[in-house]
């Protein structure tokens, strides 16, 4: 009899561990059925309905909170301020009536590539020490598989958000891990090209596939659903402030990957459009700024450089004046675009965003940007980083991050800069540079 209580009282402590979330990982939130308790130096901390996040005790930050998580006491563990929300004023963003610095990188797999808690908490970490603020990242996945991790499934032509752990509960795992990192989030809220989906599953979904690329813009069904999208997404973090902005698409074009342009999309079909979406926005959500995620092409049509001309549909200064878009956003691959000086047209690229920037007084971010040629890298950076901090433009995200996680490295397309890269020191140093431009 005492050799079968040992064994009960064994069996019971051991359940007791088992039962427990480790450090980085989930222990709360509206639909969570796991542990509710946390492993030793660590405590449930909430971060939304949806989620709370076992903390270390004293992790890195500022102050000290009380937070009550469903099924567990109240705890007290030391996590980031993120009490206000990101603002504009003039060319700068603000926070808490402070100067902000945007700076960071984009890391579009965070909640699509099916990481640890664990190893996502490594990749903010990694980009934390190369001074960065601000991460982008995608908040879409349109499916018509209920495969793997995914945002939105389509069957025929009506959809559904998927708001489980393999859903926006994934996104909600990267917001928890970025609040306790200190970084703020852009989020994007479709793609112009095919990956994770994008435009064209709309158009084909509701109207057929081979359509033009530009419906998506213009047509009042396809609008509709995807303001539907945007509505369960945006209103489903209102009121998280690790959220700096919404971002409309990434890199809207009149056409896309496998789809044309019809032949009455100008750059008003995605100038209006931008203003109607950034609008709907701003109608259910006042807390967050909004952007379009545009390359920042300009209209000069007659300019002999495609990316002046007006062709791709883009209108930067047009679009920078939309009263519901808080900021400007711009790209830069002169190589890939066929741009043969790439260190001087980058400068060039860059001071003209800056000038337009002033002379509508909002910021203008440089949001992605990048080379693949490893041995002129960290020269042509260095050069565009002179060429940000000497026009006084507003900010930068480097694409992409990269990490080395616990099975292997991140995404690389041959542009990911991880901690071993000459140019993460780079960035380091610049990021210091913005910081002290204030």
């Amino acid at each position: 009899m005492i050799h079968f209580l040992a064994l009960l009282v064994l069996a019971i402590s051991l359940t007791s561990v088992l039962a427990q979330s480790p450090i980085w990982g989930q222990c709360g939130g509206a639909s969570w059925t796991g542990p509710t308790t946390c492993a030793t130096g660590s405590a449930c901390v909430f971060s939304s309905q949806y989620y709370s996040q076992c903390l270390p005790n004293g992790s890195a930050t500022t102050t000290t909170v009380s937070t009550t998580t469903v099924g567990t006491p109240t705890s007290t563990v030391s996590v980031p301020t993120q009490t206000g929300f990101v603002k504009t004023s003039g060319t700068r963003f603000t926070l808490n009536g402070a100067p902000y610095t945007l700076v960071g990188s984009n890391a579009y797999w965070l909640a699509l590539g099916g990481y640890s808690t664990t190893d996502i908490n490594k990749a903010f970490a990694d980009i934390v020490a190369s001074g960065g603020t601000t991460v982008r990242t995608w908040g879409f996945n349109e499916v018509t598989s209920a495969n793997g991790i995914y945002f939105h499934l389509w069957s025929g032509s009506s959809a559904t958000v998927n708001t489980g752990s393999n859903g926006l509960g994934a996104l909600d795992t990267v917001i928890a891990a970025a609040k306790a990192h200190g970084i703020r989030l852009i989020i994007s809220l479709t793609n112009n090209w095919s990956d994770y989906g994008g435009m064209d599953v709309y158009t084909a979904q509701l109207l057929g596939s081979g359509q033009p690329h530009d419906l998506f813009y213009s047509n009042p069904t396809v609008i509709a659903a995807f303001k539907t999208y945007v509505q369960a997404v945006v209103s489903r973090y209102a009121n998280e402030p690790t959220i700096m902005a919404w971002e409309l698409v990434n890199e809207p074009r009149c056409s896309g990957s496998n789809t044309v342009a019809s032949s009455s999309c100008t750059v008003s079909t995605i100038t209006n459009w931008a203003s109607t979406i950034s609008s709907f926005i701003k109608s259910i959500d006042s807390n967050h700024l909004v952007g379009l995620g545009d390359e920042g092409f300009f209209n000069e049509p007659g300019n002999s450089d495609y990316m002046y001309q007006g062709s791709a549909g883009i209108d930067f200064a047009a679009n920078l004046k939309i009263s519901t878009l808080d900021f400007g956003t711009f790209h830069m691959y002169p190589q890939s675009w066929s741009e043969s000086n790439t260190v001087p047209w980058g400068q060039q690229w860059i001071t003209d965003h800056a000038t337009s920037m002033k002379s509508t007084n909002k910021p203008v971010i440089m949001e992605e940007f990048g080379i693949t040629s490893s041995s002129t890298r960290n020269a042509t950076y260095a050069t565009w980083y002179q060429t940000i901090i000497s026009t006084g433009l507003t900010g930068d995200l480097i694409w992409q991050a990269g990490s080395q996680l616990t099975n292997g490295p991140t995404a690389n397309d041959g542009y990911a800069i991880f901690p071993t890269d000459p140019v993460y020191g780079l960035m380091q140093s610049h990021a210091a540079a913005l910081k002290a431009r204030g």
